[in-house]
């Protein structure tokens, strides 16, 4: 797919949004404190992030941490009200926290992942670097169940999310990717331990197809491939459950969406799975149950 004929599709999408391995001797920085029931700004090298602290945070106990990555053009608050997991992170009682990607010459907000996707100005940021830093910052000052790290992802922020499960798996313990795939070039991916991974693409998505492509000359992989790439990394067998299907695109009639799980086999308890929206597009109108289902793949993804 020519990038030139994507960033305008992208460019829409964020409108319908708006109206969308750690080393072991680096020390994170201290970050300032949020009371419960509370988002405040959090610095971290020249790039702040926000931090939300449920209301029933207690310091005494260890919670799970969720990290929200936007997409092309899009912001942590254009993606936060498109997925609405804060009122998650209240019922279900996680730290979640909202960074920002780097501002390209055009103003617009993006996560170096791979080639395809999306340093179009080759500017070599490194992301992968700054959300590691980000887990230690936030896990330095609250009780953060370390065996409970979760990343969450729309299209650039999905490939992003599959970045750092490939380089920084001994942080991370499940990631989900909306409309996004990991790098095409998999020789690299060589994760330390398991890492759970929900893939959620819909058919009719013309910006990141869900059987791969391209942006300009960098190739992206199908949604069956990157799935089948982590189940063979998790050591998942070949055997797929296909549970019922479930209701995720608000405007596309009954229960569209549906489940491919691997689960046999898979090392030190995780999953990898394909929810695949019939019909839905990049931008899928997400229904009430979207973010209680995926919150419920990462709490299960271990």
């Amino acid at each position: 797919m020519n990038l030139r004929r994507w960033l305008p599709a992208v460019l829409l999408a964020s409108c319908l949004i708006a109206c969308g391995d750690a080393g072991s001797d680096r020390a994170a920085p201290a970050a300032p404190s949020v009371e419960p029931g509370e988002t405040r700004t959090i610095s971290l090298d020249d790039r702040p992030f926000q931090l939300y602290v449920p209301a029933s945070y207690d310091s005494a106990t260890k919670v799970p941490l969720v990290v929200l990555l936007h997409g092309y053009r899009s912001n942590a608050a254009q993606q936060e009200s498109y997925f609405k997991l804060t009122a998650e992170a209240d019922r279900r009682g996680f730290l979640y926290a909202m960074p920002e990607g780097t501002t390209d010459r055009n103003g617009l907000q993006f996560w170096n992942a791979t080639d395809a996707c999306c340093d179009i100005y080759r500017t070599g940021v490194d992301d992968s670097g700054y959300l590691s830093r980000l887990l230690d910052t936030v896990e330095s000052s609250y009780s953060v169940d370390a065996a409970r790290v979760y990343l969450v992802g729309h299209s650039n922020g999905g490939f992003m999310a599959y970045r750092m499960a490939c380089e920084h798996s001994t942080q991370i313990t499940a990631i989900v990717s909306l409309a996004g795939a990991m790098d095409n070039d998999t020789s690299s991916c060589k994760p330390e331990r398991p890492v759970s991974v929900l893939q959620i693409h819909g058919t009719a998505d013309n910006t990141i197809e869900i059987d791969g492509g391209a942006n300009g000359q960098y190739p992206y992989p199908s949604a069956a491939t990157t799935v089948d790439t982590w189940r063979r990394l998790d050591g998942c067998g070949e055997q797929a459950e296909t549970p019922a299907p479930i209701d995720l695109d608000a405007a596309v009639s009954g229960a569209e969406t549906t489940v491919t799980r691997y689960a046999a086999g898979c090392r030190d308890g995780s999953r990898v799975e394909l929810w695949t929206i019939k019909d839905s597009g990049h931008v899928p109108r997400l229904s009430e149950d979207f973010a209680p289902a995926v919150v419920d793949f990462l709490y299960g993804g271990h």
